[in-house]
């Protein structure tokens, strides 16, 4: 095992450890939902599409507003409970977008989406995990319309948990995409690539989506030969992190290199190479002297990084 280096104290990995109490067995009881939406302390977040309406105030902005002012908003759609907090309700509302976008003329709103607002840290963080709940739960609405089994108008239900068709009957529940994200090394080394999207400068781990029927383990040795030539043989498990962009759940993993040339796919990546762990310390401190970076600490892929770099892998 490598000497350990320390990075000093960790960040929180976002959009995690949520406080919610999501109360499942309350979303069929409409009585109950009533009761909660006219609680004194009921609360929601106002979501239009990928932005994040805030109310600003003389601290940081504030995500909350009452239920009855989250519905007056233009464009009111959808309302989803979420949960409870120490007891406090809270709900999603939705909103169109373009009602959204036009908030930002508004000097008493902040509107912007939910990625900048984490990275930004514009908002406490345990604000986070019931806003990718929500804007999660939200997006869904919004794609599922319509009954993919006869083409008919769906309806929402349980308190936003669930989509029924009036026509067929059938049911629809909220999806989850699951994402392999992974860190192949090799002792003191470890792949890192560049996605095509990606900023200057940046490097992070390799992902993909989990395909039906697939392990966790077996798509991150496919999705790193697939995207990086390299082959893997023993995987470990990190953590997870729901990633509501637009409802995905990031599997994190470390994966056993046993294989060394690497063959990018340049349909998935701009590029992937080695680095050694004294050069992915100094990219996560961002003192690398060609300005390369690690990703975010909001990002799963940044805590998979550290806990290499600082402490290596063994695997089981």
């Amino acid at each position: 095992m490598a000497p350990r280096l320390d990075l000093g104290p960790k960040p929180r990995l976002g959009y995690s450890a949520s406080r919610i109490d999501r109360a499942a067995e309350q979303r069929a009881d409409a009585d109950a939902m009533r009761a909660l939406e006219g609680d004194s302390s009921a609360r929601a977040y106002v979501i239009g599409g990928e932005l994040i309406v805030l109310r600003k105030t003389e601290a940081k902005p504030d995500p909350l507003f009452s239920c009855v002012a989250a519905r007056g908003f233009a464009g009111a759609a959808e309302t989803a409970f979420l949960g409870l907090v120490d007891g406090a309700p809270r709900f999603a509302v939705a909103i169109e977008p373009a009602a959204a976008t036009a908030l930002k003329a508004d000097d008493a709103f902040e509107v912007t989406d939910l990625r900048s607002i984490a990275v930004r840290g514009l908002i406490e963080a345990d604000h986070l995990p019931p806003l990718a709940e929500g804007k999660a739960l939200l997006n869904w609405h919004a794609r599922h319309r319509f009954c993919p089994n006869c083409g008919s108008a769906t309806q929402a239900v349980e308190a936003g948990w669930r989509r029924d068709c009036p026509a067929c009957k059938t049911q629809h529940f909220p999806r989850t995409d699951p994402v392999a994200i992974m860190l192949p090394v090799a002792g003191d080394r470890c792949v890192l690539g560049r996605s095509h999207r990606f900023q200057p400068g940046m490097w992070s781990c390799l992902a993909g989506y989990i395909e039906p029927g697939e392990a966790i383990e077996d798509a991150v040795r496919r999705e790193t030969r697939e995207e990086a030539g390299i082959v893997c043989g023993r995987v470990a498990y990190f953590a997870s992190q729901p990633w509501p962009f637009p409802t995905s759940l990031m599997i994190g993993c470390h994966a056993e290199a046993i294989s060394h040339d690497i063959v990018i796919d340049r349909t998935e990546l701009a590029d992937a190479r080695w680095f050694d762990r004294e050069e992915v310390a100094s990219m996560i401190a961002r003192e690398h002297p060609d300005g390369f970076t690690a990703p975010a600490p909001v990002a799963i892929a940044y805590h998979i990084i550290r806990a290499w770099v600082e402490d290596g892998v063994e695997f089981g």
